[in-house]
């Protein structure tokens, strides 16, 4: 694969990973977050360039990728911002963060209008794997377009799933999160009430991690990041409660039934209120926790 110049904007957690892979690979990098101090550890490589505004990439490169946290700034960059007018004919965008399905289907035909090519891909497997280029992702948009971006995302992920056409990568994204942060609140409320009945909390989640009730939450959170009390395990409640809401609403307009999803949002949107900005989404254990005793 010849190297290529890749514009990336969103220099969060998991933008700074994923940008050090492809440079890893041979790619040269033009970087780019509002937050001025972002993406501090990309500046000593040679190919990496840390421009001052979006528009600077927007021309600049036949490959762009957002890791932006949702479709509002996606939307307000592409549109508002004037991003998309200023892109090269026939360049591909790859919009990796958790944008909402139906703005990015609207997304995707209005930037081909302008001769631009759309790929949503968001991406799945934390900050632990952005750093070990081993991530999920879900890859949404015409065949053509996910030939070209697919290259560029090996370097990324290690799963790659064309899962349909523009959008359906955002839809598949926040299903799954809803999926797995139903599955993390049941295992908070399970230990909870284990222990209150005179039972090891970890002993319990062994038992489950060895049986059907295991899970992502089981093998991969509760003993590092719940029980530990560390709560650091690199995603924002505040995120997973968004993902929780756009996949909630994508299940409405759809017009599919989901009493449970909202059910679950109702819980997240209660954890995050009483833990404050800045908690991690294991935090939803805490917060089980502080209300054992009602």
């Amino acid at each position: 694969m010849s190297a290529t110049s890749i514009g990336f904007i969103g220099l969060g957690m998991m933008g700074v990973p994923m940008a050090t892979n492809l440079l890893a690979a041979g790619h040269a990098v033009a970087g780019f977050d509002v937050q001025p101090n972002a993406g501090a550890t990309l500046r000593d490589h040679a190919s990496f360039t840390r421009v001052a505004a979006a528009h600077d990439i927007a021309g600049a490169c036949d490959v762009v990728i957002f890791m932006l946290p949702d479709s509002g700034i996606v939307d307000r960059l592409l549109w508002d911002d004037g991003f998309a007018s200023h892109m090269r004919s026939g360049a591909l965008l790859i919009d990796m963060g958790s944008s909402d399905p139906l703005h990015s289907q609207a997304n995707a035909a209005k930037l081909a209008a302008l001769g631009l090519r759309f790929v949503d891909a968001p991406v799945s497997g934390g900050v632990k794997r952005a750093v070990s280029g081993t991530l999920a992702i879900m890859m949404g948009g015409d065949a053509a377009h996910v030939d070209a971006a697919r290259p560029l995302l090996s370097s990324l992920g290690k799963t790659l799933v064309h899962v349909g056409p523009a959008g359906a990568g955002h839809a598949v994204k926040a299903l799954n999160n809803y999926v797995s942060a139903a599955g993390l609140l049941a295992v908070c409320e399970a230990l909870t009430a284990a222990e209150k009945f005179g039972i090891d909390p970890k002993v319990v989640n062994q038992v489950m991690d060895a049986s059907t009730g295991k899970n992502n939450t089981t093998e991969n959170k509760v003993v590092p990041f719940m029980l530990s009390g560390a709560f650091n395990s690199g995603f924002a409640l505040s995120l997973m409660r968004k993902d929780l809401e756009t996949a909630a609403g994508f299940i409405d307009q759809m017009r599919a039934p989901g009493d449970f999803a909202h059910a679950c949002v109702a819980r997240w949107r209660e954890a995050d209120a009483a833990l404050g900005a800045g908690a991690d989404h294991t935090a939803m254990y805490a917060h089980v926790q502080q209300h054992k005793g009602a």
